[in-house]
């Protein structure tokens, strides 16, 4: 696969290099892929990490090889955590922005009937990991140089959601976790989350595959959401634009939560 710079601007320019540096987890496709794609659209440099080494190497390359890193490794693993950090700033000698959004939704079925051992693994990948990542860049930059945070949460943590209770859990302590770091880091660090609704990747594809149409006819918005949906929300928090916001949680969700309302 031929590399190509997503920093390049619609008149076939490159973008010009912002000097920040952001650490995206789980980027090799899908939400942390749009994110690292808009990061580097503005000029940011990226480190993004993944599983499969394979994936990342090609997620790298459109990204642009001038632009963007990759280090595999399964974000719960902290040897994982302190290599992505390490390897960031012996590339780029800063970390700006982290944005936490590697996850995992292993199980389908009641939470009556849920295998504590999944849902460990659950929590592990999907909280802990961030909050090892968040003290890591905040040990190896942030503390000193100020910064930013996005976690990426989910409409399942906002409520009840059957069959991916596990999921939603750990979406609610994300958002939780996102409110202990922006008070702890505060002034220095902004700390945000993101809430998506439904996002076509991989990943969510047994919420809709098969039945998207009757799926997005739900959404006021009329569709589903896209990662560059999510990307455009990660690139406002990680700017100057959101400089006086910490401790939210941006919902994108196509309005799908104004459907919530009785009649």
């Amino acid at each position: 696969m031929a590399a190509r710079n997503s920093g390049a601007a619609q008149d076939g320019g490159a973008a010009p290099d912002s000097g920040k540096v952001a650490l995206v987890t789980g980027a090799s496709r899908g939400i942390g892929y749009g994110i690292a794609e808009a990061l580097v659209a503005r000029g940011d440099r990226v480190c993004i990490t993944g599983r499969n080494e394979d994936a990342l190497k090609e997620a790298v390359e459109r990204l642009g090889t001038d632009r963007a890193i990759g280090v595999a490794g399964k974000a719960h693993d902290e040897a994982h955590q302190a290599e992505a950090v390490e390897r960031t700033m012996e590339a780029f000698g800063r970390v700006d922005h982290l944005v936490n959004n590697a996850g995992t939704n292993p199980v389908f079925g009641p939470i009556a009937e849920l295998d504590l051992n999944v849902a460990r693994k659950v929590f592990e990948t999907n909280v802990l990991s961030a909050l090892g990542f968040a003290q890591r860049t905040w040990a190896a930059w942030q503390k000193e140089h100020g910064g930013t945070i996005v976690n990426i949460a989910s409409l399942a943590g906002l409520g009840a959601s059957p069959f991916i209770g596990a999921y939603g859990m750990s979406k609610a302590a994300m958002v939780n976790l996102t409110l202990q770091l922006a008070h702890e880091m505060s002034p220095g660090v902004r700390v945000n989350a993101i809430a998506p609704a439904v996002v076509k990747t991989k990943f969510a594809a047994a919420l809709y595959e098969g039945r998207e149409a009757e799926v997005a006819g739900h959404y006021p918005m009329g569709r589903l959401g896209t990662p560059e949906d999510i990307g455009g929300a990660a690139a406002f928090l990680t700017s100057d634009a959101s400089a006086w916001i910490t401790g939210q949680t941006l919902v994108v969700d196509g309005g799908i939560l104004l459907n919530a309302g009785v009649g």
